[in-house]
């Protein structure tokens, strides 16, 4: 009986990751974007997913650490209650810590306020062989900036450079930047978690019903919530103009957050299957001299075996 042939990883995932991909190719509508996406999946069929994306996951960060040649860095945005937090603890579940760090970006700081825009974002990124994540970022600073303008006049900059252009401006540092960093061997995927207004509602109510919540709701949130159109109307604005091959955004559905974990893990394994990542090769010199240090190890429990069996010898002649 013959055996079908495996399917490629890559063809495997790209269900979840394709249609979802927005990398400046096509023009972008956020609103035809549809918030409670499932892939045809049934939430038992997604968990086996997430499960298996673990552990691919888990496979190719050990591989990473030990090569130390590539980086990557994750961006998450979204609305409030999109799910950002529990995505990454969720997708990273069971990951070696050693390999991976999470920045969360809230309100600056006055020393980073004396700092440009970038730059709390710059000294939090990964290393070489580490995974970066970002729980919001420097777009930011052309989200929150833009929704409240006084925000922006928060940041010292010299009042002549702020002109109708500077959302322009930073899209193109930012651009800039991105393709810098991609040239270095920083790998950068951007998730947007896209949740409608009604699920925020429900996840809002969710927080005030059980206590063990209630920490996690802010009336800042609902102030912000006021603010939802606007705050779409810049986000498909930020991708549209910050959207590229090199550093994609993806616009992942979250209303069903298992399904959002689907896509997420789908994106990260298929991004680090497409690295090539190996444990690397120890040369020839350094055989050799595990192969003597094998040697004088195995022949010290050869002696040490003999010195026990004399030692029992003793003790039964005692």
């Amino acid at each position: 009986m013959s055996r079908k042939p495996a399917i490629p990883l890559a063809a495997e995932l790209a269900p979840f990751i394709a249609p979802f991909r927005i990398d400046g190719s096509r023009k972008f509508h956020l609103a035809s974007q549809k918030t409670g996406e499932r892939g045809r999946l049934d939430k038992e069929e997604g968990e086996k997913i997430i499960e298996a994306n673990r552990k691919r996951l888990s496979d190719f960060q050990e591989k990473l650490y030990a090569q130390d040649r590539w980086s990557l860095l994750l961006i998450f945005q979204g609305m409030d209650a999109a799910g950002k937090d529990s995505a990454i603890k969720a997708v990273f579940e069971g990951i070696n810590p050693q390999g991976c760090e999470v920045s969360s970006f809230k309100v600056p700081t006055s020393h980073e306020l004396d700092h440009d825009f970038m730059w709390r974002s710059v000294i939090a990124l990964p290393t070489r062989g580490r995974i970066g994540i970002f729980n919001r970022s420097y777009y930011e600073e052309c989200l929150i900036t833009r929704v409240h303008p006084d925000v922006l006049a928060k940041e010292k900059i010299p009042p002549k450079l702020v002109t109708r252009n500077i959302w322009r401006e930073r899209f193109e540092d930012i651009s800039a930047f991105e393709r810098y960093l991609s040239r270095q061997g920083t790998v950068i995927l951007k998730f947007f978690l896209n949740v409608s207004k009604s699920e925020q509602r429900e996840r809002f109510l969710d927080r005030l019903d059980q206590p063990a919540k209630n920490w996690k709701f802010s009336m800042n949130d609902i102030t912000e919530r006021g603010y939802w159109a606007r705050y779409q109307a810049v986000y498909q604005d930020i991708v549209r103009h910050t959207a590229t091959p090199h550093a994609p955004w993806f616009v992942v559905p979250a209303d069903h957050k298992w399904f959002a974990r689907v896509v997420i893990g789908s994106v990260i394994v298929n991004a680090l299957n497409g690295l090539n990542l190996r444990f690397p090769r120890v040369d020839k010199g350094s055989q050799r001299e595990f192969a003597q240090v094998r040697e004088a190890l195995e022949k010290e429990a050869r002696g040490g075996v003999r010195k026990q069996a004399r030692q029992r010898r003793a003790h039964k002649g005692g």
